[in-house]
């Protein structure tokens, strides 16, 4: 089998996927992403060079169009080298996002194209217009069907489509959601998994262990998007309430999501300044760490607070609670699929900082009561996230129905 693999951070969700369509005998890989990626063997990537942003002159809300469409021009030109060359998918796999795969059905006309359908943009029921008085505007509303215009020339021309989530999917109009798998990339649980031996090195020498009052925190941006102002105004209290608790900030000072604040550079910025001074030697903002520390940091976890508006589901989520995290979460729809109250985990308002403060000091007082959420956390993964026994062959299964001309299980 050949397959195509598409994505501009390659191989962004095929990172599991890609070595093992390599690693069966016979079958040739290609890839194409905007930025070099060490690959197996077996795997032809092609890079491309990200195009510059639209000029100042275009108008915002026909940017994300444009950018578009620059990408899928820088993509078309490496998928029309490989057709002269004599490359042939038996299947092409590309991101709905970015605009990489708009044009790819052209060139290879033939091959089934699957669609990794993450995100589908939308003024009411999702991510814009969620916080309390804050609702979508007619600006917010034209942007965002701005935004979908790439997309849904990528979803007029796949043949499926892949999404991750049901919430996810759910967001898809429904002429496209009748065909799209129910398929996430998956979670490592013989990798993530917890180890009461565990330890985590902080940088000024502090060893922290499991049984210690270790609350985490980890998002790409540290921004409202994924709760973190809601998460910092619940630490005075907290800190107040547990003398001994430390807790520990993982993500980088860029909004990856939503704007940035209009009055400091960064978001932590923004939010010490509203709350004063934070004891250093308990409040520790560690940047981005590597992924291996990260699993190390999960496991130390007291406490796990996961915030989220209505939007994409992280990896980090489901990572925590494979590691035996006890995840406090969001009462918002991508987290009520994973987490249900006081079964597998907590849930509490995502603009709230009294109740998580709460939430989280019982859960330090009493870890002994809250253990049984963390093995059912735990079990959680293993259901319906495990990567080799799970995701993997779903993944496998629908790219091998395509490739056959066969209708895949949407694993409803």
């Amino acid at each position: 089998m050949k397959v195509l693999l598409i994505h501009p951070n390659f191989p962004g969700q095929y990172a599991h996927v890609m070595p093992a369509l390599a690693a069966r005998a016979g079958n040739r890989v290609v890839g194409i992403g905007a930025r070099s990626f060490p690959v197996p063997e077996g795997v032809d990537l092609r890079v491309y060079d990200p195009p510059p942003p639209p000029e100042e002159a275009v108008p915002p809300r026909l940017r994300p169009a444009q950018a578009a469409l620059a990408r899928a021009e820088r993509v078309a030109r490496i998928a029309i080298d490989l057709r002269r060359e004599g490359f042939r998918p038996d299947a092409v796999l590309g991101h709905i996002g970015w605009g990489d795969t708009i044009f790819i059905k052209d060139i290879f006309p033939e091959a089934p194209f699957l669609l990794y359908a993450e995100f589908f943009y939308s003024a009411t029921g999702a991510d814009v217009g969620h916080e309390p008085g804050k609702p979508a505007t007619l600006q917010d509303a034209v942007r965002l069907r701005a935004m979908n215009m790439p997309m849904l020339s990528a979803m007029q021309a796949a043949d499926w489509g892949a999404a991750p989530t049901r919430w996810q999917r759910e967001r898809f109009p429904e002429w496209f959601r009748q065909k799209i798998s129910l398929v996430h990339e998956g979670v490592d649980t013989d990798l993530c998994r917890p180890d009461p031996e565990a330890r985590f090195d902080l940088p000024d020498g502090t060893v922290l262990r499991r049984g210690d009052e270790v609350v985490t925190y980890v998002a790409r941006g540290l921004e409202p998007y994924r709760g973190f102002p809601t998460f910092m105004r619940a630490l005075p209290t907290l800190l107040a309430a547990r003398p001994a608790a430390r807790v520990v900030i993982v993500g980088g000072d860029q909004a990856s999501y939503g704007r940035a604040p209009e009055s400091a550079a960064t978001w932590r910025e923004a939010m010490l300044a509203e709350l004063g001074p934070l004891d250093p030697a308990r409040v520790h903002f560690l940047g981005r760490i590597p992924h291996p520390a990260l699993h190390a940091l999960f496991r130390v976890s007291a406490a796990h607070v996961y915030l989220t508006v209505p939007f994409v589901l992280s990896w980090s989520v489901l990572e925590a609670m494979a590691c035996g995290a006890l995840v406090i979460g969001s009462a918002t729809p991508p987290v009520q699929e994973v987490i249900e109250d006081g079964v597998n985990g907590l849930l509490t308002d995502l603009y709230d900082p009294a109740p998580l403060a709460a939430r989280l000091a019982e859960v330090l007082a009493d870890p002994a009561r809250h253990a049984p959420l963390r093995a059912a956390a735990r079990r959680t993964v293993e259901k319906r996230f495990d990567l080799r026994r799970v995701c993997l062959p779903r993944q496998m299964a629908v790219i091998e129905a395509l490739a056959a001309r066969k209708r895949p299980l949407t694993y409803a």
